[in-house]
């Protein structure tokens, strides 16, 4: 990834962006969230540092991508001066039934009050649900927290019109809240000896692709003032406009509230769907700790765009 340095770290180098460089989509496991999964004797579970899913291989985790302070060294190399965090969806945890996700749920968000405690600048958090049963107020109350800059779903919660319909409620809470919203992938399964990339190039793909299309046909019209982000553009979705128009479809105008995060695609993915949707809503993520932070090296305009302005909008709500 290009170094960016912002205004406020510069110390005299040379300024390749201007302004917050955002990375929106990183995961990073709390001390209390990791207890939580090793008392559990089903998946998703930790037996010292496996991970067990239901449907997916046993995966090695490594302690130190759970290290906040070595992540912060890392990001700072990098020039990032924003991080969001997110819960990691693939575990199903906003699907459990409410009471055995609530103490995971809880942990998750208690690391909002770490980072508010603490000396750890630049980092915010995606508040995640339950979508079985949410509370509606409770999270509310979540969004008002200073380190919580929106609401992450899974895209298997949004997997079609009625389950947008579903879930108009959660959604009108955080366009209420003048949040956006983070559309991540959810739980997977694969065969047995299949790559250990299988699922996120497979399941995770039609997830985002059913959830994207799925809120054009249900979302918007429901919700006309919210903000929305589907990870690793969105499944590559929009790119199906030629074959949605041919099977009776269409995209209609560029939804301008809708983004699209980059994490794991580089300069021919990128370009592709800068030719459908534009430049405007395309936002940097990396997805680290899974995979590496990706300059599609399309120029400083571009740079700029995708690390720092485009990501504020998203943020922040300004106008495109």
């Amino acid at each position: 990834m290009k170094r960016f340095t912002s205004p406020e770290s510069a110390g005299g180098g040379t300024r390749m962006a201007v302004g917050a460089v955002t990375d929106a989509h990183q995961h990073l496991w709390p001390e209390a969230f990791v207890d939580e999964l090793r008392r559990r004797t089903r998946g998703p579970r930790l037996v010292g540092w496996d991970l067990h899913l239901d449907g997916e291989p046993t995966y090695a985790v490594d302690p130190a991508d759970h290290d906040l302070a070595a992540r912060r060294a890392t990001d700072v190399a990098d020039g990032v001066d924003l991080t969001l965090l997110s819960l990691s969806s693939p575990l199903g945890i906003e699907s459990m039934p409410p009471d055995e996700a609530a103490p995971l749920l809880d942990a998750w968000h208690g690391l909002a009050d770490e980072l508010d405690r603490g000396d750890v600048d630049g980092y915010a958090l995606w508040a995640a649900v339950n979508v079985v049963e949410p509370d509606l107020a409770g999270l509310a109350t979540l969004l008002t927290h200073p380190r919580v800059r929106g609401l992450q779903l899974p895209a298997t919660a949004l997997a079609d019109p009625a389950a947008v319909e579903r879930l108009a409620p959660v959604l009108a809470v955080v366009e209420a809240a003048g949040l956006p919203v983070l559309v991540h992938p959810g739980p997977a399964s694969a065969p047995d000896g299949v790559p250990g990339w299988w699922p996120a190039l497979t399941s995770y793909t039609a997830q985002l692709t059913a959830a994207w299309f799925a809120w054009h046909v249900a979302g918007r019209p429901l919700l006309p003032r919210l903000r929305i982000a589907f990870v690793a553009l969105a499944g590559l979705a929009p790119l199906h406009h030629e074959r949605l128009a041919q099977r009776g479809g269409g995209l209609g105008e560029v939804d301008h509230l809708v983004h699209y995060e980059t994490s794991s695609y580089g300069m021919r993915a990128v370009d592709a769907m800068i030719r459908v949707v534009g430049i405007d809503p395309i936002v940097h993520g990396s997805d680290r700790p899974y995979a590496l932070p990706t300059d599609p090296g399309l120029g400083d305009a571009f740079s700029q765009a995708l690390f720092v302005t485009n990501p504020a909008h998203l943020m922040n709500g300004a106008p495109r």
